[in-house]
């Protein structure tokens, strides 16, 4: 079992106490991640929890949390987005920004979802069979995109290497699992 925890940081400083902390664990082929977003989440735009949740297309442009997975060695990942209101999707990638389209060896990405006064959890195991291999090593990247009330962007990660805020660079991948 590998397990890492993770602390995120804002790509621009921002003016709010926010704070993004986790964990994520591999245990064979069963990934787990768990997300804290603690803070005054008063200022956040948090979607509503769907009744029944979908697969949907650009959760990026509001709150969401997100991961990329990329297979060792290879310039193949994938990016994962969870939305607080239980929508989710996948993406596969051959490389870079090239050739995005759904992955669609996933039919279902459930999740759950805990808020209090000042803190929003989001949790997720997953199964990777059918995308990567119980003896495959991969790269990992824990990100977050926080939209404020007021409308704007605040993009998180573990490390931003880019000149601008690039979830897609392979270099912040940092975590082995």
């Amino acid at each position: 079992m590998k397990n890492h925890t993770f602390f995120l940081k804002p790509f621009e400083r921002i003016k709010n106490d926010l704070q993004i902390t986790g964990e994520i664990i591999r245990d064979e082929n069963t990934l787990t991640i768990h997300y804290r977003l603690k803070g005054d989440l008063e200022k956040i735009e948090i979607p509503a929890t769907e009744k029944l949740p979908i697969r949907k297309n650009e959760l990026w442009k509001n709150t969401c949390f997100e991961f990329f997975l990329g297979i060792k060695n290879s310039p193949i990942y994938w990016e994962f987005n969870l939305s607080p209101s239980g929508d989710w999707n996948i993406y596969h990638f051959d490389d870079y920004r090239q050739s995005m389209q759904l992955e669609n060896k996933v039919e279902s990405l459930p999740f759950n979802i805990l808020r209090d006064s000042n803190a929003l959890y989001l949790g997720l195991e997953f199964n990777l069979d059918g995308l990567v291999s119980i003896i495959e090593n991969f790269d990992i990247s824990i990100t977050t995109v926080i939209k404020s009330k007021e409308g704007n962007i605040s993009y998180w990660a573990l490390k931003h290497c880019g000149k601008e805020a690039d979830f897609h660079l392979r270099d912040s991948f940092v975590f082995e699992i």
